[in-house]
């Protein structure tokens, strides 16, 4: 016998179940309309709709395996980004934002130390440590809705995934590192220190 649900109320109904936004773009990272990241950001800036934020969440890190490559995951979204890679030094970190699925992403060993520091505790099981971020001030502005989905390159040289409502965020003294921040976990990670204009 048919649902009497349309599709569109079934997928309401599973994004309230699931905890998952009703609307999550999950289209294929190849298929999404590609836009130069520093085009982006360079525009918004001067638009008046930048604003400054620090990662202030503690996160979880550990030493990453040689070779390994780090895929993305955003809970109802599938997959952000694929890392190159790993090569020595570099470290797997995993954002504490239940919200967004405790994503994890590859951050390179030149980069580590200045972002995160040094460790607060002894390695788990499985070889995480907590880390506190260094709090390093950063331009971001959220994509509006008229901006739709995209994809942007990001400073790993992989595609990245954008939607509204997400942060781009750019650390003022090397703006090519320019990247996404899925909105979930811009908020449950970051705080504001300038708000972002409209």
């Amino acid at each position: 016998m048919p649902s009497r649900f349309p599709a569109a109320m079934m997928a309401l109904v599973s994004a309230a179940v699931l905890g998952c936004p009703a609307l999550a773009d999950d289209a294929p990272l190849e298929d999404l309309l590609r836009r130069d990241r520093l085009d982006w950001i360079e525009a918004a800036k001067a638009e008046g709709r930048s604003g400054l934020a620090r990662k202030t969440r503690p996160v979880d890190a550990r030493p990453a395996l040689l070779g390994e490559i780090v895929v993305t995951r955003i809970k109802g979204q599938g997959v952000e980004t694929r890392s190159t890679p790993a090569v020595q030094g570099d470290m797997v970190v995993r954002n504490r934002c239940y919200a967004s699925g405790n994503e994890e992403i590859l951050v390179s060993a030149e980069k580590f130390p200045g972002r995160y520091g040094d460790p607060m505790g002894p390695a788990d099981e499985v070889g995480y440590r907590e880390y506190r971020p260094s709090g390093t001030e950063m331009i971001y502005a959220i994509v509006p809705e008229a901006d739709g989905s995209f994809a942007i390159e990001a400073p790993w040289g992989e595609l990245q995934r954008v939607v509204p409502g997400d942060a781009i965020v750019q650390i003022p003294e090397d703006p090519t590192d320019t990247y996404r921040i899925e909105r979930r976990a811009f908020d449950c990670t970051y705080e504001l220190i300038t708000p972002a204009g409209d």
